[in-house]
């Protein structure tokens, strides 16, 4: 075999046509081994004798795509120093584009043995382990462009590879739960006719099912358990795994850019799968521990601010060129539009604490590539100080845990929530105004994966975990949640109609205000997990979305007429924050929002701070959006009064006077199909308007 010296740039395994050049990095290794693996089972070994900057680096002409391989790295063995090389242990290329086979636990793919955590174990994991691919990067892509839609013109659905397309009734077998069923007609007809311009997908880099949970027969069905940052998970693969698992990521991509739609990803770039020090050694860990993982005062163990064992260290350069690389990665050769990043406090964690200047923010913000897409953090760990909503650099939005708290307080009826309420309607000012951020930097929601579905969120008090093998102990136990007077499935008629209003306030409400919505998949069918509010290691039915049979519900249709409501009107998706007072240059005297109590007056100070009051009218002033055009063109619409009664009781609301002589109500969430627009009936100006028990309506005055 010839080995040529090759290039410690770029890292992994590139292929050019007529060979491939591998590079990897550890400061820790004496020698490093590149493992070519065959499918007899036997391996050939090649050193990587050349080393630039700690890049061990080679060319072998004549290796192709598809050829599997993994590196064994031969260095200190030194726990109580931080360090665990081990060359018994084949590991992952952290650069890897493709991952083959799984993991078969057993002692041979941990570095100490069971029961002796002291004792070095040199049992070989190769026959256990995953191997790495050689893959080819060469696609047609024709035409395929990049959506770019606006924030302002946004809506996100959340969702789950596996779980979205797992039961469809029109999917034929072989494509249930792959990449390739996103791009089925029926996935893509259900997500254009939802009015969705972004699929958020839950994790889909090469993720690991944890040893516990096999031993208990259940599987990390969400994924938050990341080995390889630029691999798409091979069990999503629906015609194999030496690459094609690539190619069919990419079909998937170009078929929803066609139908208009982004792709966001879900990315885990705060810490790998391999755990806490008792955990696998798959990659890192065997490469260089100290460089890629952030350790205790005792080297030995592991600091973690994210629950799961380990953390990245992001004050090392080759942890930072990992992310970095990885994100561009998935923008300029796999097409997507977009990342959400899973617990992002930690990623700000250069020293010990939460720093909004923190070198990976730098990093972000000059990055020519990374810097132009969608960025949207989750702005929370579990260390402290890790609750950081409103605190991310002006570029990121963030998943506004306030909104969704909020939301859920007023609606199951808690006491002063109003004004808060009010400020997470129009946009959250008070978190992003300070920044220079705008509205759009909230991403609102009532529900995502991890919690209570919207169902199970109007269904349960309580969660019903005991599935996940953990005594119900697991879990979120304070979910803001109310089950509308009967815990569970229940066939009393008036807990399930109050329960469907429910679902249409929260929808209606999400749909209405400021910000960017997100929908949980299968919420706008009202998907049930029977109170489970932590799925992570369900992967079968209770967390697979079960369709409507005819394809067509009630909620459904109301949720859709929502989605087209919101973009049809700019007035409910405006790029900056309302004045609460005339705007000048828009030839309208009246403010371009007020509020008003049920009675049709303004509200004060004592309304606003009276602790039992859960009602009021919003007017929101069509004539009054402050911000141009794309081509500086004035922006008008129609003017909209929004009527909130989430009070356990049937409630008179007068329509307020001086803000339009007659309304059509275009909404109705007491209906049992909300009352699409174009159905509804005339009001005149200080009319009385009954609105039942925890219900919404929305009245709309033509421009």
């Amino acid at each position: 075999m010839q080995v040529w010296p090759g290039q410690a740039y770029p890292l992994g395994a590139t292929y050019d046509g007529a060979g491939t050049n591998f590079a990897v990095f550890s400061e820790a290794a004496h020698r490093i081994e590149l493992c070519l693996l065959h499918d007899d089972g036997s391996e050939t070994a090649v050193e990587l004798r050349e080393s630039d900057a700690f890049v061990r680096h080679a060319y072998l002409p004549g290796i192709m795509p598809g050829q599997r391989y993994g590196f064994r790295v031969h260095g200190p063995y030194a726990p109580e120093r931080g360090q665990r090389c081990n060359s018994a242990k084949l590991l992952l290329d952290p650069y890897a584009r493709a991952v083959s086979g799984r993991i078969e636990w057993g002692e041979e793919v941990y570095g100490y043995h069971f029961g002796e955590p002291h004792k070095r174990n040199d049992l070989d994991s190769a026959p256990h382990t995953m191997a790495s691919v050689v893959v080819n990067p060469y696609f047609d892509w024709g035409d395929d462009r990049l959506p770019r839609t606006d924030y302002h013109r946004t809506v996100i659905y959340e969702a789950h590879v596996k779980g979205l397309t797992m039961m469809h009734p029109a999917l034929p077998d072989e494509l249930r739960g792959t990449y390739a069923a996103l791009a089925h007609p029926a996935i893509l007809e259900h997500l254009t006719e939802l009015g969705v311009t972004a699929l958020e997908l839950m994790p889909v880099h090469q993720f690991v099912n944890d040893h516990r949970l096999v031993e208990m027969g259940l599987n990390n069905y969400w994924g938050y358990n990341t080995i390889g940052f630029f691999a798409p998970h091979n069990a999503y693969a629906s015609w194999g795994d030496r690459g094609q698992q690539v190619l069919e990521f990419k079909s998937a991509v170009r078929a929803l850019h066609q139908a208009g739609i982004e792709v966001i990803l879900d990315v885990v770039y705060n810490h790998t799968a391999e755990g806490n020090h008792l955990g696998p050694t798959l990659s890192f860990r065997g490469l260089d521990n100290a460089s890629y993982y952030r350790l205790a005062d005792d080297p030995r163990y592991y600091m973690d601010t994210t629950g799961t064992g380990n953390s990245l260290l992001m004050r090392s350069p080759h942890v930072l060129q990992l992310i970095m690389d990885s994100l561009r990665y998935w923008v300029t050769e796999m097409h997507v539009d977009g990342f959400r990043f899973d617990l992002a406090a930690t990623l700000a964690r250069q020293f010990h604490e939460v720093d909004r200047l923190s070198s990976f923010f730098d990093l972000v913000q000059q990055d020519p590539v990374v810097s132009q897409v969608k960025l949207i953090a989750e702005p929370w760990d579990v260390g402290e100080g890790g609750y950081q909503v409103g605190n991310f650099p002006p570029l990121w939005t963030e998943w506004n845990g306030k909104y969704r708290d909020t939301v859920r307080d007023l609606w199951r009826g808690e006491p002063r929530t109003l004004a808060e309420f009010a400020s997470r309607l129009t946009g959250s000012s008070d978190l992003y105004q300070d920044d220079g951020r705008r509205p759009l930097a909230s991403i609102n929601f009532v529900t995502c994966h991890d919690g209570f579905t919207l169902h199970d969120l109007v269904s349960y008090n309580e969660k019903h975990n005991q599935a996940n093998g953990e005594d119900n102990r697991d879990g979120e136990s304070h979910n803001r949640s109310w089950n509308c007077g009967a815990e569970g499935e229940t066939d009393d008629p008036e807990v399930l109609e109050l329960r469907m209003r429910q679902m249409r306030n929260f929808i209606a409400t999400l749909m209405l205000s400021q910000g960017v919505p997100m929908l949980s998949h299968g919420d706008e069918f009202a998907r049930t997990q029977r109170g489970n509010n932590n799925a992570y290691c369900q992967d079968s039915e209770l967390s697979w979305v079960h369709w409507p049979e005819d394809g067509e519900n009630e909620l459904l249709a109301f949720t859709r007429a929502m989605v087209w409501l919101r973009r049809d009107h700019p007035v409910f998706r405006r790029r900056r924050f309302f004045h609460g007072r005339p705007v000048q240059g828009t030839h309208d005297e009246l403010s371009d929002i007020a509020w008003f109590t049920p009675e049709g007056e303004e509200m004060t100070q004592r309304d606003w701070s009276a602790s039992q009051a859960r009602a009021l009218t919003v007017f929101l002033n069509g004539n009054a959006i402050s911000e141009p055009g794309p081509r500086g063109e004035r922006i008008s619409d129609d003017s909209f009064l929004l009527m909130f009664n989430a009070s356990p009781e049937e409630l008179e609301f007068v329509v307020p006077v001086n803000h339009g002589r007659q309304w059509e109500v275009v909404v109705d969430t007491a209906r049992g199909d909300g009352v699409p627009p174009g159905t509804g009936v005339k009001v005149q100006a200080g009319d009385r308007l009954t609105l039942v028990d925890r219900s919404l309506v929305v009245l709309q005055r033509p421009a």
